[in-house]
């Protein structure tokens, strides 16, 4: 035991050994999180300024784009740094940090969902009940939950994994601190106690999955009996923005779940990791802004007013 080393920073793989190949690297993740923040920040100054849009759906998209926002910081701009500089290395507390806030986002994302399916049913389902079901206090006490839940499961995930000392070795085959990689290092107690937690992540996962599959499979049968063409689109433009999110959410959490185990830096690895933390986040401003005919036209007539202001000063 005296001569066990304790590992205090872990060291970050590269795909290439190459410098060219590497600033290349950080140039497209570069590109890639100016693209997401511009479209979230977007997506969320349409929704503030446009008071049309201050209802309950708005309110959860703009927590959404505020939440896609959030986890691409954690993990995007780090490795644009590394890859510029050619660093390889993170502390302790600061890949701790990163575990902790990209799973805090990524686990209120995934509450807000659940909560968006039920608004969805009970405005299509249930119009003439909407108001009185969806409240306002029931939004923020939502909201609120969500957020607090998170928090509360992130804080014991995270405090599980980082709780002993790491010994077996400090590399870390990604270019982000990986929950996947760095469990693969922990020790033998660690990963038993986190088991546990996975096992009852996924047990409540599936609970609420079963929640939106019957939410949604309610909505689109009575979709499918509205008679009037215009009601019926109106009704598909607001919930098919959000399915298509919940999708690719679905689509990108089971690849980072069941995806291959990392043994060594390979291209096929990035774009795995790159699918996974930077496209929902790219992606979901787009398909809201291309499928949501409210947010449509309020960001046609924000871009209006902006092209008058420019027109105005000059």
């Amino acid at each position: 035991m005296d001569n066990l080393t304790v590992f205090t920073e872990f060291l970050l793989m590269d795909v290439t050994g190459s410098r060219e190949l590497q600033v290349l690297q950080g140039v497209l993740f570069l590109v890639i999180y100016l693209g997401a923040l511009t479209g979230n920040l977007v997506t969320v100054t349409v929704i503030v300024t446009d008071t049309r849009l201050h209802c309950p759906m708005y309110l959860f998209i703009s927590n959404v784009a505020l939440l896609d926002l959030g986890s691409i910081s954690v993990v995007v701009p780090r490795a644009v740094v590394n890859s510029m500089t050619g660093r390889k290395t993170i502390s302790l507390p600061e890949c701790a940090a990163q575990v902790f806030l990209y799973l805090f986002f990524s686990v209120v994302e995934f509450a807000l969902l659940v909560v968006m399916s039920y608004d969805r049913y009970v405005a299509i389902c249930h119009p003439l009940h909407y108001g009185l079901i969806i409240t306002p206090s029931l939004c923020s006490q939502a909201t609120a939950g969500s957020w607090a839940s998170s928090l509360l499961y992130s804080a014991i995930h995270t405090g599980t994994l980082f709780r002993l000392p790491f010994t077996k070795t400090n590399v870390i085959q990604q270019y982000f601190c990986d929950i996947s990689q760095i469990l693969k290092i922990s020790s033998s107690d660690v990963q038993f106690a986190e088991s546990v937690i996975l096992g009852v992540s996924v047990s409540l996962v599936l609970v609420c999955f079963a929640f939106m599959f019957v939410s949604y499979i309610n909505i689109f049968s009575t979709v499918l009996k509205i008679h009037s063409v215009e009601a019926r689109n109106k009704a598909i433009s607001t919930c098919t923005p959000q399915l298509a999110i919940l999708l690719l959410f679905l689509i990108s959490g089971s690849v980072a779940v069941l995806g291959p185990s990392v043994k060594k830096p390979s291209l096929r690895n990035l774009l795995t990791a790159m699918f996974y933390t930077m496209v929902p986040p790219f992606v979901n401003p787009i398909i809201y802004c291309l499928r949501n005919r409210e947010i449509s036209a309020a960001l046609g007539k924000m871009f209006n007013r902006f092209s008058v202001f420019l027109v105005k000063i000059t």
